[in-house]
């Protein structure tokens, strides 16, 4: 019987090693007689001594001991809790070398997956103040050695980092999430133990406008009373001028998902309202908007020049949420037709599209797999068909919906490149589709995530 070949590193060995590239998650990798370590906050080209902590068959992690040689792109990341907090994962990484690895990520999944080595990957669309531009904050809450924590999660942990300020949220999110967090240790209400399945308040959840500067804010617990009702709701009044809305949201559930499905208005507006290209858009506490309003706007205006609308065209939007790229297309299309699974992003599509002014459009709540043969039987034959999906990305059922329907061209529009390039092979082998271009947009600064826009003509 042939023995394990062992790996040629030992777990606790130090090492100098010399890094090459950076994973997905934004880990530094160095190679030890091919062997691949994964060494978190390294870059590529420093000389570093590591320490192994993990070495599996085919690869290993280690931790970062020194740096011996520090590359030009690194930077000192301005958060002070970067090295423990799971949110931002490339701060000590510069703008320029965030842009070029987010670019090389997509080039490098769509040679892998969807064997594309040649597609046109542009060069990726950054911020010129890539900071302060998250619109909505989602803050776990937890008691930790007997202190009301509320922050985000440390790195591939559930242990909450708690923190004060966030250097990628919007300034009025900070705030909101610290006037609840000081008012919910003031008037004694429990944090939620997610082992025990016990306490109170789950999550903070704010939301800002950031054309409007009107601010949510949405108090999530497992109870269905909320504990001192009348003095929060005073006091989040007082001490928070923009707000406009102060939810209740009740998830009993033993579960990660953050919303429960009882949604409640305590005070004010059941929305905020921001605008995207000139149309104004009202968002409630559950609906999917893109978190980035400067990169939103980039993003869109790509994706309509990518659907080259002449106000001819019929138009599908599947994943259409509460219509913010639908209604940007109604602008120059003759007609467009979204559909969404949630059944609050269509009641807010709809709405939005009443408060625009715009007609053209028609919403249907429903899974797009379905509803797009359906609507394939009614005579409807688009043009162009867009798709913005999760992280997931598309349905199979919905992909082979899309090449039945034969548009003449697809705009995909994605937040991971691994889905989007896996979406793109079958696309392209099945359908007969040519991927003309891929524009990746830097929609999260400071983390590894990048949104990509696609397209995709039939030849």
């Amino acid at each position: 019987m042939m023995k394990k070949a062992k790996p040629p590193v030992q777990k606790n060995e130090t090492l100098t090693v010399t890094i090459e590239d950076l994973t997905h998650d934004g880990a530094g990798v160095a190679k030890v007689d091919g062997y691949a370590l994964f060494v978190p906050n390294a870059l590529p080209g420093e000389s570093v001594d590591i320490k192994v902590v993990k070495a599996n068959k085919g690869y290993g992690f280690a931790r970062l001991l020194e740096i011996n040689v520090e590359s030009s792109a690194r930077v000192k990341p301005p958060c002070p809790i970067f090295d423990r907090c799971g949110g931002c994962q490339i701060q000590h990484l510069a703008q320029h070398a965030q842009r070029s690895y987010k670019q090389k990520q997509v080039k490098d999944v769509l040679a892998r997956i969807a064997n594309q080595p040649d597609v046109p990957v542009e060069t990726t669309i950054g911020m010129d103040e890539p900071w302060n531009y998250r619109n909505k904050a989602q803050v776990p809450v937890a008691s930790q050695h007997g202190k009301f924590v509320a922050g985000f999660y440390a790195k591939r942990s559930h242990t909450i980092v708690d923190m004060d300020t966030c250097p990628i949220q919007e300034e009025a999110n900070d705030h909101a999430v610290q006037v609840v967090k000081r008012l919910a240790k003031q008037y004694g209400i429990t944090p939620y133990n997610e082992d025990k399945h016990s306490g109170c308040l789950r999550h903070i959840v704010t939301r800002v406008g950031k054309v409007t500067g009107q601010v949510m804010v949405v108090l999530v617990t497992k109870d269905k009373k909320l504990p001192h009702q009348a003095a929060l709701i005073r006091e989040i009044r007082e001490h928070v001028p923009e707000v406009v809305s102060i939810v209740h949201n009740m998830n009993a559930a033993r579960t990660n998902v953050i919303f429960g499905e009882e949604t409640h208005i305590l005070w004010g507006e059941s929305h905020v309202y921001d605008e995207l290209l000139g149309i104004r858009f009202a968002i409630s506490a559950r609906s999917f908007y893109q978190v980035n309003h400067a990169q939103t706007e980039r993003l869109y205006r790509q994706a309509l020049a990518y659907a080259e609308l002449t106000g001819t065209e019929t138009v599908i939007d599947a994943y259409c949420g509460i219509g913010t790229l639908t209604l940007c297309l109604a602008k120059q299309a003759k007609h467009v037709y979204g559909v969404e699974i949630v059944p609050e992003a269509i009641t807010d599509a709809k709405y939005n599209a009443k408060m625009n002014h715009i007609e053209n459009v028609d919403f249907v709540v429903g899974e797009a797999e379905k509803v797009m043969p359906w609507w394939y039987a009614q005579g409807i034959r688009p043009d162009v068909i867009v798709v913005d999906p999760p992280r997931k990305g598309c349905d199979e059922a919905l992909l082979q919906a899309m090449v039945a329907m034969k548009p003449k061209r697809i705009v995909y529009v994605s937040c991971n490149p691994g889905t989007l390039a896996r979406d793109i092979k079958l696309l392209s082998e099945e359908g007969g589709y040519k991927v003309d271009v891929v524009q990746p947009v830097d929609m999260f600064p400071q983390t590894t995530h990048v949104e990509c826009v696609a397209k995709l003509t039939l030849m």
